[in-house]
């Protein structure tokens, strides 16, 4: 007869409990971002504020450390010490942190958030510093709090939030291949463009054609609507839950090209979600590895697949439908393969992508360890923007530090995970095609229905009963590395 751990079911019945509060919170925060009249911010941000601190009086409940250690010393199967171990990463984490720095800062962002939202469009760097600078003072003291209690350095400890045991040395390693061979490599990507013919969006495409348009592709990657939506909002996200998962995008009527491909990264956030383990939904096992590893899912669907002949020739019929019938494959194509150096990082192209990256990096550890103070990071980005691309970004704070949200809202450590989560879909790409055959030859023959089956398995199912290493180890059968991105960068850019 199989004993029971009474312990293990109680600290599974409280992080249930604590999972549908996560679930209320996220709806809150959506519509927020995509649905609420700006009369209604500032209470809702304090109800956000009380919302997440008692998500983190939860979390960080005191009664949990001795029971996460009573019930390891219970009858556990494999996978429910998994679930332990991430109940134990996730109690560890909030207890470092007190309640009222919790909600100060959750105040301090989403004040900050949504006051930023007209500043950016007014270019107005000077109402904004106040706000980001009170967001990086109270980011910095969470981040003395936590390394002190870990032993690690201020940057590593914000990073773990996202990417549990990676360290900013890890990330350097990772990057350097990037750092080194970028460079060229984008020179001879835009010397073998210039000779070849360059076609551009031109007409005018209407709001409800793109977003009928976005709504079909969604269908065909396999979004299933009847447990999320599509709505829009100044910055692309996707949040909710995995039963109901809500994805914003946002529109140009001169050019369709960005919304279509956004939404498609969306869409593979939205999949990765939704492929989650439903047996460990609720529990920490059933949540999303990392944040590479989630990025790894949109880029997958936006950048291999997406950009790739196979699937702009499946979606080709339904573009035309939609918004008039002026392109072909290779007009489409030359679109979403055309690489240029610009200002923002969500229109970049796959080739220049990691320099904003590399950019944010550089400065996220610069702010929280106080090298570089918040009224010098417009003339710290202009200079980057100038030595990785060539950009000149003086007095255009819009189309500069002020085009991204995250740092708004305080997640400093965020933004490596962009370009670890690239480097991840490449190589889950090559390690799918060496089973399956090219993506390009799998969808004309079998349509996308085995790509996304493997993912499901290799990936989505794992949810967090392995680590972010384990997981990349057992899809890949190799550790990270960027020369998968490279490789897939100049087979199809040279």
């Amino acid at each position: 007869m199989t004993r029971t751990n009474a312990t293990y079911q109680r600290l599974e019945q409280h992080f249930t409990s604590l999972s549908h509060f996560e679930h209320v919170n996220a709806l809150a925060e959506w519509d927020l971002a995509a649905m609420m009249p700006n009369g209604g911010s500032q209470a809702r941000h304090e109800a956000l504020a009380t919302l997440s601190g008692h998500i983190h009086d939860l979390r960080s409940a005191s009664w949990l450390s001795d029971a996460i250690l009573e019930a390891k010393q219970g009858p556990l199967t494999l996978e429910q010490r998994a679930n332990l171990n991430e109940m134990q990463r996730q109690h560890q984490q909030a207890s470092l942190v007190p309640t009222a720095l919790v909600q100060a800062k959750t105040r301090a962002g989403l004040q900050c958030e949504q006051a930023w939202r007209q500043q950016r469009k007014n270019n107005d760097w000077l109402g904004f510093k106040p706000n980001l600078s009170e967001v990086i003072y109270l980011t910095q003291q969470e981040a003395t709090i936590r390394s002190e209690a870990l032993g690690i350095s201020l940057y590593d400890s914000l990073l773990d939030k996202f990417e549990p045991g990676i360290s900013a040395l890890q990330i350097e390693q990772w990057f350097a291949p990037l750092r080194q061979q970028l460079p060229e490599l984008i020179q001879l990507v835009l010397a073998k463009q210039a000779g070849e013919p360059q076609h551009v969006p031109q007409g005018h495409y209407p709001i409800a054609a793109q977003e009928q348009l976005s709504h079909t592709v969604m269908q065909t990657i396999g979004f299933d609507f009847n447990h999320g939506r599509l709505d829009v909002s100044s910055h692309p996200f996707t949040g909710g839950v995995p039963t109901d998962v809500r994805l914003t995008t946002r529109f140009d009527e001169q050019d369709f090209t960005s919304a279509l491909m956004g939404t498609v990264h969306e869409t593979g956030h939205a999949l990765y979600e939704m492929g989650l383990p439903a047996a460990w939904a609720g529990q920490p096992a059933g949540q999303p590895r990392s944040m590479a590893v989630h990025e790894s899912q949109s880029l997958f669907c936006e950048m291999q697949l997406g950009r790739g002949q196979g699937f702009l020739n499946l979606i080709l019929a339904d573009i035309n439908q939609h918004l008039g019938g002026q392109f072909d494959l290779a007009s489409l194509t030359n679109m979403y393969t055309r690489v240029r150096a610009g200002k923002i990082r969500v229109d970049a192209d796959e080739v220049t992508y990691p320099c904003h990256i590399l950019l944010r990096f550089d400065a996220e550890k610069a702010l929280i360890d106080g090298r570089l103070a918040v009224a010098d990071l417009p003339d710290f980005w202009s200079s980057n923007m100038q030595s990785l691309l060539a950009i000149n970004t003086d007095g255009d704070y819009r189309n500069g530090c002020m085009q991204d949200i995250h740092w708004t809202l305080g997640e400093l450590g965020y933004f490596p995970s962009y370009s670890l989560g690239a480097m991840l879909a490449a190589q889950l790409r090559y390690a799918m095609e060496q089973h399956l055959g090219t993506l390009d030859n799998v969808i004309a023959n079998q349509g996308l229905a085995p790509i996304f089956s493997w993912l499901a398995q290799h990936v989505w199912q794992q949810g967090s009963l392995r680590s972010t290493t384990e997981l990349i180890q057992h899809a890949c059968g190799d550790t990270l590395s960027a020369q998968y991105l490279l490789k897939h960068l100049r087979q199809r850019y040279l």
